[in-house]
């Protein structure tokens, strides 16, 4: 054998690493395959090639993609897990706890953004996006002065953090600091005066301080600008029903539900409306619709409908 290879120069093959070159060739075709794919919007097809990628290497970078791909995917479990494992082989990178903070937000885990927003802050104190994310956790967690802190050092950072303006505002309405509201949404709407969220505030803070024709043009104003901001309408159907303006009320709701036949809150509150104005069989109709909408809350629903005495007071409890 030793004759043959000085005679034609040849060196023996290393089987070992020809294998791994073959492995690293497949790993970076799927990885670019799936990265084409995510550029190219077939998502589905991306996470299979990323999937199959990390199958044959386990690399930083792919599982960044495929994090990304899960989230849109509708999967935020599996981006938990991909983000937990890439904190562990990098844990200093900053941008991996951001994410991490804000699928667990996805996810309702306060407790778990909260502590993916101190790890940032851990890595960069001074990081507006750890700040505002630490805050917002804080906030779920119902620690309204904690998260006003942390918002407000986020704000000092970046005066124009809209986000941040915006959740201060809120937590600020639930505490009943109409000044300090005030000031915020003041803020927010001057940089744009066609901001939804921030008008739909200052309309809650207008009925808050006992000003409900103000909150009432705030709430129409946002529907003008976007006819399907369903909060708008619950909100300002509300108020119409407060002030017991009922056809007003119906007629706002009627609007809601031929925009969207399946808008559930609208049926519900249309219900509540109708049964106030006298119309059991429109009320009727309207909890059906809102059950087929809403099949689990059916059984107590209905049980309460059919048990329970109809007075005013109730009514909230029957839709």
């Amino acid at each position: 054998m030793g004759f043959f290879q000085s005679l034609f120069g040849s060196k023996p093959v290393d089987a070992a690493a020809e294998q791994q070159k073959n492995k690293q060739k497949q790993f970076e075709i799927f990885k670019y395959d799936g990265m084409r794919a995510q550029r190219m919007g077939r998502i589905d097809y991306a996470v299979k090639c990323f999937t199959q990628a990390l199958a044959l290497q386990e690399d930083f970078e792919t599982m960044g993609y495929l994090m990304q791909a899960s989230i849109q995917t509708g999967n935020p479990k599996e981006a938990h897990r991909l983000l937990l494992r890439m904190a562990e082989l990098e844990p200093t990178h900053i941008s991996t706890f951001l994410s991490l903070a804000n699928v667990c937000y996805m996810q309702e885990d306060y407790g778990g953004m909260r502590d993916a927003a101190e790890r940032a802050l851990a890595i960069e104190p001074e990081d507006v996006n750890a700040l505002y994310l630490r805050g917002r956790a804080l906030s779920g967690l119902k620690d309204p002065l904690l998260a006003i802190g942390y918002l407000t050092q986020a704000i000092a950072l970046k005066e124009d953090y809209v986000e941040a303006r915006l959740l201060r505002a809120e937590t600020l309405l639930q505490l009943q600091q109409p000044t300090d509201v005030a000031s915020d949404l003041d803020y927010l709407l001057a940089l744009d005066p066609d901001n939804e969220a921030a008008l739909i505030l200052r309309g809650k803070l207008k009925e808050q301080t006992n000003l409900p024709q103000e909150a009432e043009a705030d709430y129409r104003a946002v529907i003008e600008l976007n006819p399907f901001n369903e909060q708008a309408y619950l909100l300002l159907g509300q108020l119409l029903l407060f002030q017991k303006r009922y056809e007003d009320a119906i007629l706002l709701f009627d609007e809601a539900i031929d925009l969207n036949s399946d808008f559930a809150q609208a049926y519900r509150e249309r219900g509540n409306t109708r049964l106030l104005n006298g119309d059991k069989e429109g009320a009727t109709e309207d909890m059906k619709r809102y059950l087929e909408l809403n099949p689990k809350e059916g059984e107590q629903i209905t049980g309460s409908f059919h048990s329970t005495e109809v007075k005013n007071d109730v009514l909230p409890g029957l839709f």
